[in-house]
C-alpha cells in the first residue's frame, strides 16, 4: 500500500485524535514523514511492510517524536521524486535525509544541526587503486555511479561531467568491478561496505580515501505542512542538538547498517 492510498485514513485519524485543537495550541500530535527509499542504511523500504520506510533516519524521527510526545509515521511514497512532491505539497510533513540547497531552503525549514553525513567514495580493485590519485584520473577509466539519484548536487555535477552511467543495483555493480568489467565505482561508504562483506570481497575491493563527497543530511519540514509551527521547529532543533551530543544518530546508523546487512544476507541467492 502506498502513502497516497493511506493519506485519507491518516487525515481522518488525525481529526479523531484531536489534532486540529492541538495545532491551534501550537503543537502537532502526528507527523507523517517520507523520503527517498534508495538510501540504505539511512532509509529504505521495509521488505516485510512495504508501505513503511526503515533505517537510521526513520529511527531518529521516531525517537524525536517519542521525546516530544508526537506520533511519527515514516511511510513509503514512491521513488525519490514522488517523495519530494508529496513533501512539497504538504501531503506529508517531513522529508527525511535531505540535502541543504538554495532551492530547498525556499521550500522547507531545515532542522539544525544535520544529523549524519553521506560519504561517497571511489571504490576500486586493490590492483587498480593506484590509478586514482585524483578526481581527474577517473575520466580515462571505466566507471559506474551506484545510487546516483541520492547524490548531493555538487557530486551529481561531477558525475555528469564524467558522463558516468548510473545504476541502483549495488550487488551487480560490485560483481562487474570484481570481474574486471569496470575500473571503479562511485558508491556510498556504508552501503558499499555492507555489500562488499556480503559478497566476500573485502580483500579485493577497497574504498579509496579521502571520500569524494561527504554531504550532511537534514530533516526538512515542509512549508506547506499543517504542523510547521515555531514550537515544533524549536523543539526538534533542541532535541536534535541533544541527540547529536549523545551520539544517538551514529548509534542508529550502525544499528541499521547491521539490519540492512542481515536483510541482504537473508536475500542472498
Amino acid at each position: 500500500m502506498s502513502l497516497r492510498s493511506l493519506l485519507p485514513r491518516l487525515a481522518l485519524a488525525a481529526l479523531c485524535a484531536g489534532a486540529l485543537p492541538a495545532l491551534a495550541a501550537g503543537k502537532c500530535e502526528r507527523l507523517v514523514a517520507t523520503g527517498a527509499p534508495d538510501q540504505p542504511p539511512y532509509l529504505w523500504q521495509d521488505p516485510q511492510h512495504p508501505e513503511q520506510l526503515v533505517g537510521a533516519s526513520a529511527d531518529l524521527l521516531k525517537a524525536l517524536g517519542q521525546e516530544l510526545g508526537v506520533q511519527v509515521e515514516v511511510l513509503y511514497a514512491g521513488k525519490r521524486a514522488m517523495a519530494l512532491d508529496d513533501a512539497l505539497n504538504g501531503r506529508v510533513d517531513v522529508l527525511a535525509g535531505s540535502y541543504l540547497t538554495p532551492t530547498a531552503l525556499e521550500q522547507f525549514d531545515f532542522i539544525h544541526p544535520a544529523y549524519l553525513a553521506v560519504p561517497v567514495h571511489v571504490w576500486a580493485p586493490l590492483d587498480k587503486a593506484p590509478l586514482f590519485a585524483r578526481l581527474a584520473d577517473l575520466a580515462s577509466h571505466r566507471g559506474l555511479a551506484v545510487g546516483a539519484g541520492g547524490y548531493a548536487t555538487p557530486l551529481l555535477g561531477q558525475v555528469e561531467t564524467l558522463k558516468l552511467k548510473r545504476t541502483a543495483k549495488v550487488g551487480e555493480a560490485l560483481q562487474q568491478l570484481q570481474q574486471g568489467k569496470l575500473d571503479y565505482l562511485l558508491l556510498e561508504r556504508h552501503a558499499g561496505r555492507a555489500e562488499v562483506e556480503r559478497q566476500g570481497l573485502g580483500g579485493e575491493v577497497i574504498a579509496l580515501q579521502p571520500a569524494l563527497s561527504e554531504e550532511p543530511l537534514y530533516l526538512a519540514l515542509s512549508h506547506n505542512s499543517a504542523c510547521n509551527h515555531p514550537w515544533l521547529r524549536g523543539q526538534l532543533a533542541k532535541k536534535m542538538t541533544e541527540f547529536r551530543a549523545a551520539g544517538v544518530p551514529q548509534t542508529l546508523l550502525e544499528r541499521n547498517l547491521e539490519r540492512w546487512k542481515a536483510q541482504r544476507l537473508a536475500a542472498k541467492p
